[in-house]
This record gives C-alpha cells, structure tokens and sequence, in this order.
C-alpha cells in the first residue's frame, strides 16, 4: 500500500526537524540542548533524544526513506511472455517386444553366411571326410601288365608285310613301366612297353603326359604319349620254309591314348585299370634275298621297300609307387 502525498510531505517535515535538532544539540555546550516541556508527540520523541548515537542514526534513516520513495515512484517496466514458451518433452515409448540390456541398447544380431560361403563350407568338409591323407606327391613309378591286340597295317598297307608268310596282326601279353614327375594335377615322364607274340615282337618308348582328377581315394586320369615303335624278330608260319624273318625289320612313329581309375591304398602304393588305343605308323626297307628265299610264296613282298598304319588297343593291370 503506497503513502499518499500528504502523508510524505508530512514526514518529511518531521525527519527535516530532526536534523535542527541534531544540528541544535551537537552545536550545544556540553552538547546538552535547553530544557523543555515533556511533550509525547511524535516531534517531543524524537527532540527527547540525548545522545548523539541516536541522533546519527535518526539522521541516516531519512536518505534510506528517501530512496525507498523514488523507486515506489517509478514505473514498473512491462512483462513480456518468454520467448520460447515452455512445452513438455515428447516421450517415445521403447520398441515393443525388445529385450533391454546394459545401457538401454540390444547387440545387433549377427547376419547368416552368404549361400555361395555356406556351400564352400560344406564343400571343404566333405572334401575333409574324402581326403586320402596322400599329400603332396612329387615322383611316380608303375608297371603294367595285360592284353594288348596288334594290326600292323590296319588302315593302310603298302607292301608291309605279306600276311602269309608272316602274319601282320596278333594278340600276346604286354608289360610295361613308367616313371616321372607330378605337378599337382599334371604327370610328365616316359614309358616303354614291350609285347611279344609269335609272329613278332614289338616294343615303344614313349613320352607320357597325364592329367589327373583326385577324388579321394580314386583317381581317374587321362594320358597321352607318343614316340618310338620298332617291330623285329619276325618268325615265319612255316618253320620248314627257309626264309630268314630275321632280315625284316620296321620302325616308326607310335601314339597312345589312354584312360585310368587309380585306387591308392595308401599315400604310397595304389592300384588301377589302364586302357589304352595305339596308332603305328611303321615303315621297312627292302631285304636281299637269296634264290632258295625267294622260291618260299610271298617273300618277294620283302625285296622292296614297304610302309603301313596300324593299329592297336590294350587293357592293363597297374600297379604304383608315389613318393
């Protein structure tokens, strides 16, 4: 509740007379002011006052209520609306259904293996089931032993042999060994094989390649070979004739192309079936004759020079040693 006017001028007239009288009293000798009637008014209080510490504090109230007046006075200045009006935090509620670990957050979940990773997985583990245990194979050696069939000229015959006197086809057992080298899937080494039956002998020494599938314990391979034939010791179907078959001789070019299924056993033997084709091309030269000789039928053929194709095939037991 604010004073009117009145009431301030009023009392400023009051604490006014306070300071005369204080003025008065300090001015006063032996600092006493004249004696007077009591009055108990609120002037006749304070013109009561003796001492001077009342009066000085008399005196520092009148700037105080002088201050306290200006600022009732003055005008309060407007209130303004905050600028960024206070509203709620929005609350979002958690995912339904998901577990809540340390701190509020779920590990994600680990993502499955791509198809094509998860088929090499099973393609390793069957391979583990499979392995032979073999390791790494470095040096091969094998014999071979079977059936071989032999037609010098087959597909085409010029003079090579007569076919009477000497037969130019035949069937016997075969023998053979190979040795070499492996790298990984390729074999490189040389093979000579040797038939003989009685007619003829025939023998090869080849150049071999092969190309080999692992399957655990099997094997299948694939081989090509090429390089020198020779046929000789021919013997004739009339042992009474007298002719000499030791004066023939041929020689030529040879290639052989075979399949295989090894079983290994253990890292170091296996044991398989080979089979093979042979294409000879063969050529002789003319032999001289004696006249007892040539009376025998068919053994002009021999005075001039002869040439043929033939061919042949063979099935074989083999047996290897891996290192």
């Amino acid at each position: 509740m604010r004073p009117s006017d009145r009431e301030c001028v009023a009392f400023g007239g009051v604490l006014a007379q306070v300071e005369r009288n204080v003025k008065r009293h300090e001015d006063a000798p032996g600092g006493r002011l004249p004696a007077e009637s009591h009055d108990v008014s609120l002037l006749g209080m304070v013109l009561s006052l003796r001492s001077s510490g009342c009066a000085r504090l008399a005196a520092a109230i009148l700037p105080i209520l002088r201050a306290l007046d200006a600022h009732a006075q003055a005008p309060s200045p407007p209130a303004y609306p905050s600028a960024q009006p206070a509203y709620p935090a929005p609350a979002y509620p958690a995912p339904a259904g998901a577990p809540l670990q340390t701190g509020g957050l779920t590990p994600p979940r680990s993502a499955p293996p791509p198809a094509n990773q998860a088929a090499t997985y099973q393609q390793l583990d069957r391979a583990e089931r499979e392995d032979a245990g073999r390791g790494l194979e470095i040096v091969w050696v094998n014999v071979e032993s079977g059936y071989e069939y032999v037609s010098l000229d087959a597909l085409d015959s010029d003079n090579l042999v007569d076919g009477a006197l000497i037969d130019n086809s035949g069937s016997t057992l075969a023998l053979g060994v190979g040795a070499g080298v492996r790298l990984i899937f390729l074999t490189f080494g040389a093979r000579f094989r040797m038939l003989q039956q009685s007619a003829w002998d025939l023998w090869t020494l080849n150049g071999e390649v092969g190309l080999h599938l692992p399957q655990g314990v099997f094997e299948p391979s694939f081989t090509f070979s090429a390089g020198y034939a020779s046929v000789g010791s021919f013997q004739t179907n009339d042992a009474s004739a007298a002719f000499d078959g030791s004066k023939v001789e041929m020689s030529g070019f040879n290639a052989r192309l075979g399949a295989a299924l090894d079983w290994y056993v253990n890292p170091l033997l296996s044991l398989g079936l080979k089979s093979e084709l042979a294409l000879l091309v063969l050529s002789r030269e003319g032999t001289a004759l004696s006249a007892t000789e040539l009376a025998v039928p068919g053994a002009e053929v021999y005075l001039t020079d002869g040439s043929g194709i033939g061919l042949g095939g063979s099935i074989s037991a083999v047996v290897g040693l891996h290192f």
